[in-house]
């Protein structure tokens, strides 16, 4: 389970969507994000999903890749699904069985809550992880936000930042995963007994991943330390953003598409 988080993990590619720029990948995030939110109907949750499919496809993803970085929320999906589809008390009762109530109405609703969950953490691990890297990611954000200098907001320490924490989730899973089968050996059950036994294995896990990221930061202090590292001001950078002519067309393109499933759920609610 834990490879499977691909937080931060970056896919290795050619692709339209590899090589447009960052910035225009976070404002059609932001876009898209806005569009999900404002449709509710079974309509627009299914003209959302035709949207990240053709964003998949734009970005030459295997499907596999996409499906295993969805497996760590499938329990928060069932979690979101069930609280829904049991608290919703209107419409006709399709089930009705002791405590258990579910009606045609909580289990459209839950549909499209569960359904909307997926669709945003599809686009966000598309948009802003397998296909940009961290880095790239940080001067994007850099970019976009520099107008805060202006009122004293240290933008470039909080693009470092979010950069290096992208950076660093994929090796503290690595380390994670290699401290659990250490102590597996030694004897730490995670799978078996109750939950003192699972919580006391667990336990057996954080202590040493703590020392590690703190040893890890240190050294990484150390080293920007030692390259003179004082911020961003004065800094110049290797491989500066520059935006194209066709990233400005596929950032109109994509954000009149993104804007598709509002327009079907007005059409759906007209007609």
């Amino acid at each position: 389970m834990l490879k499977d988080i691909s937080i931060g993990r970056y896919y290795d590619g050619s692709s339209t969507l590899h090589r447009l720029d960052p910035r225009v990948k976070l404002i059609l995030f932001a876009v898209y994000m806005t569009a999900v939110f404002m449709v509710s109907s079974p309509a627009g949750i299914v003209a959302s999903f035709f949207v990240v499919s053709g964003l998949v496809a734009l970005s030459r993803i295997p499907l596999r890749v996409i499906i295993r970085s969805v497996r760590p929320i499938i329990f928060l999906m069932i979690f979101v699904f069930a609280i829904n589809v049991l608290t919703m008390r209107e419409g006709k009762y399709l089930v009705d069985f002791w405590i258990i109530r579910i009606t045609d109405i909580g289990l459209e609703r839950a549909s499209v809550m569960t359904l909307r969950l997926f669709l945003l953490i599809t686009s966000t691990t598309l948009l802003l992880s397998l296909t940009t890297t961290p880095l790239k990611m940080a001067d994007a954000l850099e970019s976009l936000f520099g107008p805060l200098k202006k009122i004293r907001i240290p933008v470039h320490e909080m693009a470092m930042m979010m950069s290096i924490a992208l950076r660093f989730i994929p090796t503290l899973v690595e380390e994670t995963d290699k401290i659990m089968k250490a102590q597996a050996s030694r004897g730490a059950e995670y799978d078996t007994g109750n939950v003192f036994v699972r919580a006391k294995g667990y336990a057996s896990v954080l202590v040493p991943l703590f020392v590690s990221a703190f040893k890890r930061a240190e050294e990484l202090a150390i080293a920007m330390e030692a390259r003179c590292y004082r911020g961003g001001e004065g800094r110049t950078k290797l491989n500066p953003l520059k935006m194209k002519i066709s990233d400005y067309w596929w950032l109109i393109l994509l954000g009149l598409i993104a804007f598709v499933p509002v327009f079907v759920e007005l059409f759906w609610e007209i007609g």
